[in-house]
């Protein structure tokens, strides 16, 4: 087991048919690396740890195997942190907006919202997921997230790094591995990696499965903590050893003969009949029993969960505690400022792989409905914790517009209130135009067009 995925590189800028079984037989042995990683780390995740195949050399029949499946916990409080709100595309320019609108109608279509999830368990588990855009005649285009474990992208080590390069890899019923791989402009079947069946050009303008890291060495949100998860696994299986071992103690005999026929029968009957050797020599029966602390036991496996949250960045459970902290306060003692500032991380290691998935579906936008959209009029943005102090964020706004010397649009963006400030700006400054025709008067603080705060 690594730490983190390796990167796959050539030195091609260009991958045609001339040179791509060369580029497949140079990285097929890190990418195999990976998957094997890859693999680990997913039978982690769903509950085959190592624990499971303890050996126990003393008293081997006492050997107990626990399984406290912490991984799958940092996976899905990450996912669910990250994305527990669907991502938005929202327009960066006024002109701009319908389209961005028509376009999320486009993605809602697609069901984006539930592969995002799924992406994001990837990712935080493998330290990498995967997604491919492919062109529809109905539906103008489908993505599907692929398993990163028959899944690569190979970038060249020329300036930039661009992908010159995505591969899914396939076994059929013959166990016989099929590449099919993409370029930026060419699609290649290839089988056995050195025969080319297949090959025709595609116009994404780019290599078509995206490749999304976690972060810069593609390490798993669990895998910086494999020995501490380790660690506690086989403190809770000693544990449950220690109390079996104590209702199963063994027997002292001192200054006692006893046959294993008389032994069965004290098991039998539960009573021993027996008498000293001489007065010089007492005969005794005991059991020989060693106690196991489990308070200092349950310090010990307090220490390695609290290690493991501070390390992943995940809020502890000291919210149950009765102290005289708010607001502020709270979120920094219970670790949510930690647990923020490291999906803020993963949001910009996304963002870069999410512009790349974008510049694909806009152009097949372009192409079959002629809606044309540049990337830069669409801002990415993560709606999580959008309603969070809302009061304060409300005060931000109010204060903002009722001063002439601040343009209404800015107070929008900056109060943090709208998903979208200047969607819901437009529909502000249009209910406030309404509402005055009608007679009711401005009241909501919105200037009417044309008017400056």
């Amino acid at each position: 087991m690594r730490h983190g995925r390796k990167i796959l590189y050539t030195s091609y800028e260009k991958v045609n048919s001339e040179n791509i079984v060369a580029v497949l037989s140079k990285v097929l042995p890190d990418f195999n690396l990976n998957r094997m990683d890859c693999e680990y780390l997913w039978n982690y995740y769903k509950g085959n740890q190592p624990i499971l195949m303890r050996v126990k050399e003393v008293r081997p029949e006492i050997c107990n195997r626990i399984v406290e499946n912490r991984a799958n916990e940092i996976v899905a409080f990450k996912t669910g942190y990250l994305l527990g709100e669907p991502i938005q595309y929202v327009s960066r320019r006024d002109e701009s907006v319908d389209k961005v609108s028509l376009f999320n109608d486009i993605i809602y279509a697609d069901d984006k919202t539930a592969k995002d999830k799924e992406l994001a368990d990837w990712f935080h588990i493998c330290g990498m997921g995967y997604r491919i855009i492919v062109p529809d005649e109905d539906d103008v285009f489908h993505s599907y997230v692929l398993d990163p474990r028959d899944t690569f992208v190979v970038y060249t080590t020329a300036l930039g790094n661009a992908p010159v390069l995505g591969v899914k890899v396939l076994m059929d019923d013959n166990n016989v591995l099929h590449y099919y791989c993409y370029t930026d402009t060419e699609y290649f079947h290839i089988v056995g990696g050195t025969d080319i069946r297949e090959t025709y050009p595609h116009y994404l303008g780019d290599v078509p499965i995206v490749e999304y890291p976690l972060n810069m060495a593609r390490l798993g949100a669990f895998e910086i903590v494999l020995t501490l998860l380790d660690a506690i696994n086989m403190t809770d299986s000693n544990r449950l050893d220690g109390v079996e071992q104590f209702v199963q103690a063994l027997m002292l005999f001192h200054n006692v003969d006893i046959s294993s026929e008389d032994f069965k029968a004290l098991r039998d009957e539960g009573a021993l009949k027996f008498r000293d050797v001489d007065p010089q020599m007492k005969a005794d029966v005991s059991y020989l029993i060693s106690n196991l602390s489990q308070n200092e036991t349950q310090t010990l496996d307090d220490h390695f969960y609290d290690a493991i949250l501070t390390i992943c960045g995940m809020p502890n459970r000291n919210g149950g505690s009765s102290t005289s902290d708010t607001g502020s306060a709270v979120i920094m003692r219970d670790g949510w400022s930690a647990a923020e500032t490291r999906a803020k991380n993963a949001e910009q290691m996304f963002k870069i792989a999410e512009k790349r998935f974008l510049k694909m579906a806009l152009r097949l936008c372009k192409l079959q409905t002629s809606l044309e959209i540049n990337v830069n009029d669409i801002e990415i943005r993560f709606t999580r914790r959008n309603y969070e102090n809302i009061y304060q964020k409300a005060q931000v706004l109010d204060l903002m517009l009722n001063n002439d010397k601040i343009a209404p649009i800015l107070a929008f963006e900056q109060s943090g209130m709208f998903t979208d400030p200047n969607l819901a700006f437009s529909e502000s400054e249009a209910y406030a135009s309404r509402n005055n025709a009608s007679g009711g008067g401005n009241d909501t603080g919105v200037p009417e067009s044309g008017q400056q705060g």
